[in-house]
């Protein structure tokens, strides 16, 4: 406590800066014990101690005593009132302090403060109306309005109100601040346009560490990595230090491409940088490790953890359930139940698909059973879509459709995707054509199952039924997502589109392929999902040709590819794991792949 002379008001802004609100109010207290009366300066500290602490009661009694004192028209009181109340989320009360006070409808701090107290209570039409009222009101528009009302666009549907508010920011000369460029710029990231966040990103004069925060977070969310791992390298060479949410978000890309090279870089600048102990930052190197493939390092870092938070089991979890290892994942999350943390509705969908990639369907249903008997956990379509997907394994298809027909809540697009995924396993044409239809009406566009089922018919050997999914294909202009693989090789990471003829080493790994398909043919080997060599020869092959060409004997090559592996390419990399006597690791959009001696991790089931 300060001296007794110290006036109550300074030690309650005092305390109020270090954010001791539990400590400002019992000051207030002591105030009032001791027969001070507040002012208008005591008020607005005390009202923010309680709005940090979410205390409306509290809150709303303070308000008694502004009115009682006779604060109420006080600029800064009312605004800390209206704040209060929605940092409480009681926006109604608040708009009533702001209605009831007609000194409140002419000052520019009560309308920023109830716009972005809309805002952040998900009250946005009303935020916009509010602001269209100021204006016709006459009141000073000021970049603090702004502050408040552009967060709230945030969904590409708000894009052309977000991109009036940055005509209006020009307008009025607020772009000069840098709180608001920032603002605009996560704006466009939120809103899906990237390409108008880099535009004005690249205008701006000065750039904080927020503003390139914030366009790294931008691409990282809009799955653009190889733009996060440029814009990083762009961010070190004009000698601006990066913070832990810098780094997050370049671990998130590197695990994305599988740039473990550069991931190893960013593990050692967390540790200069003093960073070690940032759960954050530990969380997402033990997921970037295990999605690039370095499983041994993953754990390690998991087990240097002090304190293991529920999202750290989770990832480390979830590594072993992609690597195939489902009896390590199912031994941690034994031990994490153990430990005392109570699983999630996450946890629960990583384990599931740990145990149906690698086939222990007795133990998947368990935990099944005990999600709901044990845990309390209503099981989502997510968790329905596991267990289809392992009784498909399994080849119990009866009983996937059953569960299907049985769920308490309608199934989703990828329930029915995993009973279509599990037909071209077994060749269930009746089933597959059953899980199709569902599958489009609720997924009409997404061509990965138009794709499957047209597999499905061609592995039948029933060339009408391929010809009707090609027809529906054209009649809805439905066009296949290029496949493309990283391949990472002495620091930079190659990337391969299918068909790809732009790498400077294109007449190299063309050969090398065509002597790979020489030595790897097999005379019952299909070819009705790609062509050998030429426009339509798959990704992950060149990666393969070009890692082969590029590596010494003996070097694991890891290959990651945004699609499911085909069943021609995976047949081909077993063969050659064999023929070439490497052990390949490939990560597609389900599972890691250990290709070794011409046997893969997943038997043949993905």
């Amino acid at each position: 406590m300060a001296q007794p002379s110290t006036p109550w008001n300074t030690r309650l802004r005092e305390l109020s800066k270090q954010c001791l609100f539990f400590e400002a109010l019992t000051v207030y207290r002591q105030m009032l014990r001791h027969g001070h009366s507040p002012n208008a300066f005591t008020f607005p500290f005390a009202l923010k101690s309680c709005a940090a602490l979410s205390l409306p009661l509290a809150g709303s009694l303070l308000h008694c005593h502004v009115v009682k004192t006779g604060c109420e028209p006080e600029p800064f009181v009312q605004t800390s009132l209206i704040s209060m109340y929605c940092k409480c989320c009681l926006v109604d009360d608040a708009r009533r302090v702001f209605d009831e006070n007609p000194h409140s409808r002419k000052l520019t701090v009560c309308y920023n403060a109830l716009i972005s107290g809309h805002t952040s209570n998900s009250k946005f039409s009303d935020a916009v109306s509010l602001f269209r009222r100021m204006r016709a009101a006459g009141v000073e528009v000021n970049s603090v309005t702004m502050l408040g009302l552009v967060p709230g666009c945030a969904a590409p549907v708000h894009l052309g109100l977000g991109m009036c508010l940055h005509g209006c920011s020009v307008k009025c000369g607020f772009d000069v601040d840098l709180s608001v460029t920032n603002c605009l710029l996560t704006m466009y990231v939120k809103c899906g346009s990237v390409d108008h966040a880099r535009k004005l990103f690249d205008a701006m004069p000065e750039k904080g560490l927020i503003t390139w925060n914030a366009m790294i977070s931008g691409y990282a969310q809009n799955g653009l990595a190889t733009h996060v791992l440029n814009l990083y390298k762009e961010m070190e060479s004009c000698g601006v230090s990066p913070d832990p949410v810098t780094l997050v978000g370049v671990l998130s890309s590197c695990t994305h491409i599988g740039a473990h090279g550069v991931g190893r870089e960013v593990e050692r600048r967390i540790e200069s940088c003093g960073f070690v102990s940032n759960p954050y930052l530990n969380n997402a190197l033990v997921n970037m490790y295990a999605r690039c493939g370095n499983l041994v390092k993953a754990h390690a870092i998991f087990d240097a953890m002090p304190e293991k938070s529920l999202v750290s089991w989770t990832a480390i979890i979830g590594g072993y359930g992609l690597h195939g290892h489902g009896e390590i994942a199912s031994e941690l999350f034994n031990k994490m139940i153990m430990t005392g943390i109570r699983p999630d509705k996450a946890v629960f969908v990583t384990i599931l698909s740990a145990c149906s990639h690698a086939g222990l369907t007795d133990k998947g249903l368990e935990y099944f059973a005990a999600m709901e008997k044990r845990c309390g956990l209503h099981p989502g379509p997510e968790h329905y879509s596991c267990m289809v997907d392992l009784l498909g394994r399994a080849g119990r298809l009866q009983e996937a459709k059953e569960l299907i027909k049985s769920m308490p809540i309608k199934p989703d697009g990828a329930v029915w995707g995993a009973l279509l995924g599990a037909c071209k396993i077994h060749k269930n044409v009746e089933i597959a054509e059953l899980a199709f239809e569902h599958v489009i009406e609720l997924e009409p566009t997404n061509i990965g199952y138009y794709v499957l089922l047209s597999n499905i018919y061609s592995d039948a050997e029933n060339l009408e039924g391929v010809l009707k999914v090609r027809v529906m294909m054209r009649e809805r202009k439905l066009k296949k997502e290029p496949g493309c693989s990283y391949v990472e090789c002495k620091g930079r990471v190659h990337v391969f589109l299918a068909g790809d003829k732009t790498h400077c080493q294109t007449e190299e790994i063309y050969k090398m392929l065509e002597e790979l398909e020489t030595l790897v043919k097999e005379p019952g080997r299909g070819r009705n999902e790609e062509q050998l060599i030429g426009a339509n020869v798959h990704s992950e092959k060149l990666a393969v040709a070009f890692a082969l060409l590029n590596t010494g004997p003996g070097t694991e090559i890891i290959v990651i590819k945004n699609l499911r592996v085909c069943g021609d390419c995976h047949l081909f990399i077993k063969l050659v794991s064999k023929i070439v006597d490497r052990q390949f690791v490939v990560r597609d959009a389900t599972r890691f792949h250990h290709f070794r001696n011409g046997v893969c991790s997943c038997k043949d089931y993905w």
